[in-house]
């Protein structure tokens, strides 16, 4: 080769070197090799070099209902013709067309709701009303939750590979619930494990000093690796809640909106002692758009004395583009569609897993589903052969040792069939690598 010549380097691998040059080094990247989505449709998205994957992950949970839904696209085109920003100085008739119908969903009493740009900064949000509301900075969290990327949601994050700092403007003390398979109660029945928590719940409480604020709980953990109580414990929680004058927060940034199947939001899954006080979304309802929010009764939401505003939370093109999102999800039940075809993607998960002891447990419902296998080392194994079969999946767990599934609500019977195939292979894949024998 002639000296002067030069290598052209691969223009993958020049984003990658560019990207590790100027991003933080903590902001991490799936595979060995990061790939750069461009374009989607429907359920399936395509890399930069042309390669199509079907999509079970959705951007963290985010594309709600379908990649490039022309209802949605045509209502952010729309918009974007006649203005993107005004701020909450000034009226915005999709704001409080998207408030409304989301205040008469959440299915709390006098509702307000206030728009975020984000589900960290909505949670940022609801801990500001309940400490302002309550006069007091503690805080009662589960263990292995996560809430956000934000210092005060940071603060209450009981997943510590996701909390990089022990220093918080809050007392957070946390609690058993969060995870039903693992621990100290893992061998009770559900209803002696719910006791068993409530208990734990009284005794913190009897040793707290001072007037807790609120409790807030993701129905399923996101980040945990969609782990979860027994179906009534957070209800059981509300009643000792209640007794103390302690608010509950729901986190639905990953489960609101249908995802699920069995509830529109897993707070209803606890409906026993009644609605929560506060509910925090996001995600979802955007299907990609910077969108996110907290629904909270009049009188704690309305607890602030300061002035407050938001530049960005609920923009013409954010609200816009959400109200036609939420009106489709409704119009073509896509929560029926998540309790259809997502228990028939996790019965198919179980009996590939049946006979793998690379998998530990298959969990969740509807579409936001969790494998939990044997080590870290298996889940990041099954995520790189998952990708190589053309399949996108999230990762999670308290270690990293759990795989996410949460596909597009409308998902079809086919694709969820196809995606399974590929995991099954994944999984033997890793099964094999791991020395543990032929699948």
């Amino acid at each position: 080769m002639n000296a002067s010549m030069t290598i052209t380097e691969n223009p993958h691998a020049a984003l990658h070197s560019r990207h590790k040059a100027v991003m933080p080094q903590w902001l991490a990247t799936y595979y060995r090799e990061p790939i750069e989505i461009t374009h989607g449709e429907g359920r399936h998205v395509w890399d930069a070099e042309g390669r199509q994957y079907l999509d079970f992950f959705g951007g963290i949970l985010t594309t709600m209902t379908a990649h490039a839904l022309p209802e949605v696209t045509a209502a952010i085109r729309e918009q974007a013709g006649k203005i993107l920003h005004s701020s909450t100085l000034y009226l915005s008739s999709q704001a409080v067309d998207l408030a409304e119908r989301i205040a008469r969903l959440s299915g709390i009493p006098d509702a307000r709701v206030f728009f975020t740009t984000s589900g960290t900064e909505a949670n940022d949000t609801a801990l500001l009303l309940a400490t302002t509301y309550r006069k007091s900075n503690q805080i009662l969290a589960l263990r292995n939750s996560y809430h956000g990327r934000s210092f005060s949601a940071i603060g209450i994050t009981g997943n510590t590979s996701w909390s990089p700092t022990s220093l918080s403007p809050l007392q957070t003390l946390y609690v058993h619930g969060g995870v039903r398979s693992r621990g100290p109660y893992a061998h009770l029945s559900d209803a002696e494990f719910t006791a068993a928590c409530v208990a734990d719940l009284e005794d913190i409480l009897g040793q707290a000093n001072g007037q807790v604020a609120a409790l807030i709980a993701e129905p399923i953990q996101g980040v945990g690796g969609f782990t979860s109580g027994p179906d009534g414990l957070l209800a059981a929680f509300k009643q000792v809640l209640d007794r103390h004058g302690i608010l509950w927060i729901t986190d639905e940034v990953q489960t609101g909106w249908g995802r699920t199947g069995e509830h529109f939001w897993g707070w209803q899954a606890h409906e026993g002692s009644g609605p929560p006080d506060v509910l925090t979304f996001a995600k979802g309802v955007g299907n990609g758009l910077s969108m996110g929010g907290v629904v909270a009764r009049a009188e704690v939401m309305n607890c602030l004395t300061a002035n407050s505003i938001s530049t960005f939370g609920g923009s013409p093109i954010t609200t816009a583009g959400a109200l036609a999102n939420l009106q489709y999800l409704l119009d073509h039940d896509l929560q029926g569609n998540a309790r259809r075809v997502g228990g028939l993607l996790k019965s198919r998960l179980e009996a590939i897993s049946a006979g793998l002891p690379v998998v530990r447990e298959v969990r969740g419902r509807g579409l936001m589903l969790g494998i939990e296998l044997t080590s870290p080392a298996a889940a990041t194994l099954v995520l790189e052969a998952a990708r190589e079969g053309g399949l996108l999946i999230g990762k999670g767990g308290r270690s990293g040792d759990a795989l996410r599934i949460a596909p597009p609500l409308s998902l079809t019977v086919a694709e969820a069939e196809e995606g399974a195939s590929i995991l099954e292979a994944a999984l033997k894949q890793a099964h094999s690598e791991l020395g543990d024998g032929p699948a």
